[in-house]
């Protein structure tokens, strides 16, 4: 049940996002202080939830993101209240918050977990698409039906699941490295993900776990603050599964890489100033194309539209104005260990904040799923310890950097400093591949284990998980660490 709008309604809690950081921690609120108020504000008509959840490890962990209509959580807690609105402003000397649609609440502690906004190469271009929320996932979809070339640029998570994921249509990959998935792996990892693109997409055996559901628009004109702009919470990490991402084209995968380039124009064919010269450009199959993608390279691409996958910004509007929140590095709102911002009673989760304590030698915040969860679950903590004044320690999940995906069919797990973040010169790296089936690479300092990526069904989270956390010297073992013929699992045990 929806609130209604009024003058001020005095709440205990009150949590922004309907993402997975939100919905967690308005979750974690709502079962422990089942006689107080607990408000979840979303800009989306959908919430995410986490469903299937595994323990793999001691830190690692597997869930999937299941999006439900606001009515499932408020069923599950009656003091829990879903309003779909963005957030007008925020006075948080005065603990008030407007929203779009006319609330106004005054809480006594308030969790900013608005995520993040994606990061266009070109801003009000209506032939650049970001893909971020289940509406903007919809558009691709629509587009991409008729389309026989779209130019992917980035080389995060989403663009690496895109390549993969397309069919029927030519993929122009342009990333800014000299190789592919360099924010979750090295050279040597692209290289043996690489051929996957020029395979046929096995068949799935399994339908997707998330349930998806369709909404229609309210009488009264509530979610109008998506179509102002304002985005809804993140994808799911399968975002893909379920929804056809087929171009017009016959075929499966059709994909060219451009490395070490990024976008230095857009031009049509009308716009003759910029439009590129005859015999210069590359259109599908030589048909004539009305939009061209001129990269830094000097290649032009001939292109039904762009997907611009660069990254995420924290989306911190507007909560900033008027108030005097701290800002992190990368523009989020900063956080210390009980993630409470350096406005009193705010406190902030996920994407949108930046972690301002100092770090264990073996984590770093990356805006992933993982930590979403992780930090909506700690900041819910963090608010109840505060609420009942008692103490509580960082929680042991930000003592390991950990991360479980799926990239090109493979199953990844990152760990610690897994691409030697931080390391320096002072680190030395042992390497496992069999083509088509595994790639192991440990990270290894002063004869520690701080790191490793694992692609293809190893088994060995579990053994590298602890050997990274027990910080034993394995400088004995040498290379006989990764040997094949050496079960490691066992005689680590």
């Amino acid at each position: 049940m929806a609130c209604s709008a009024n003058s001020e309604k005095h709440v205990k809690f009150v949590i922004v996002g309907g993402g997975i950081a939100g919905v967690t921690c308005a979750e974690q609120l709502a079962s422990q202080f089942t006689s107080d108020s607990v408000v979840l504000l979303t800009a989306a008509p959908l919430v995410k939830t986490v469903t299937n959840f595994k323990q793999v490890s001691k830190v690692l962990e597997d869930f999937d993101v299941e999006e439900q209509p606001s009515t499932v959580l408020e069923e599950k807690y009656p003091n829990l209240k879903v309003i779909q609105s963005a957030v007008k402003s925020l006075q948080a000397k005065e603990h008030t918050l407007l929203t779009e649609d006319g609330h106004s609440f005054n809480y006594e502690k308030l969790c900013v977990c608005s995520g993040a906004k994606p990061k266009l190469v070109t801003q009000s271009n209506p032939h650049v698409l970001g893909i971020r929320d289940t509406d903007s996932a919809q558009e691709f979809q629509k587009r991409l039906s008729t389309a026989r070339r779209i130019v992917v640029v980035g080389n995060g998570g989403i663009a690496l699941e895109l390549v993969y994921e397309v069919e029927g249509c030519e993929v122009v990959w342009a990333v800014k490295d000299k190789a592919i998935g360099n924010t979750f792996f090295d050279a040597g990892a692209a290289q043996f993900l690489i051929p996957t693109l020029a395979q046929d997409k096995p068949e799935r055996a399994l339908p997707c776990k998330r349930a998806r559901y369709t909404t229609e628009p309210a009488a009264d004109g509530a979610g109008r603050s998506l179509a102002s702009g304002e985005t809804g919470s993140a994808l799911g990490p399968d975002w893909h599964e379920g929804i056809s991402l087929r171009g017009a084209q016959k075929g499966s995968h059709n994909v060219t890489v451009e490395y070490q380039c990024g976008v230095e124009s857009i031009s049509t064919q009308q716009d003759t100033s910029h439009a590129p010269p005859a015999g210069q450009s590359q259109s599908p199959k030589g048909e004539t194309c009305l939009f061209y993608v001129q990269l830094t390279n000097g290649k032009t691409y001939g292109c039904d539209f762009i997907v611009s996958a660069t990254g995420v910004v924290p989306n911190t509007e507007p909560f900033l104005h008027s108030n005097s929140f701290a800002v992190g590095a990368d523009g989020g709102l900063l956080v210390d260990h009980h993630m409470r911002t350096s406005e009193r009673d705010v406190f902030a989760a996920g994407d949108v904040c930046s972690a301002g304590w100092e770090p264990s030698s073996l984590w770093q915040q990356m805006r992933l799923w993982t930590q979403a969860r992780q930090m909506g679950w700690y900041a819910g903590r963090c608010i109840a310890a505060e609420v009942l004044n008692e103490p509580i320690e960082l929680d042991f999940c930000f003592e390991l950097f950990s991360h479980i995906t799926k990239f090109f069919n493979y199953k990844v797990v990152l760990l610690g400093k897994f691409n030697a973040q931080g390391l320096g010169a002072n680190h030395e790296l042992l390497l496992r591949c069999t083509k088509g089936h595994e790639y192991i690479k440990v990270v290894l300092s002063e004869g520690r284990m701080m790191g490793a990526v694992l692609i293809g069904e190893t088994d060995l989270e579990e053994t590298f998980e602890n050997l990274i956390l027990n910080q034993m010297d394995l400088s004995a073992y040498g290379e006989h660490l990764l040997d094949p013929d050496i079960d490691i699992e066992d005689y680590f045990d």
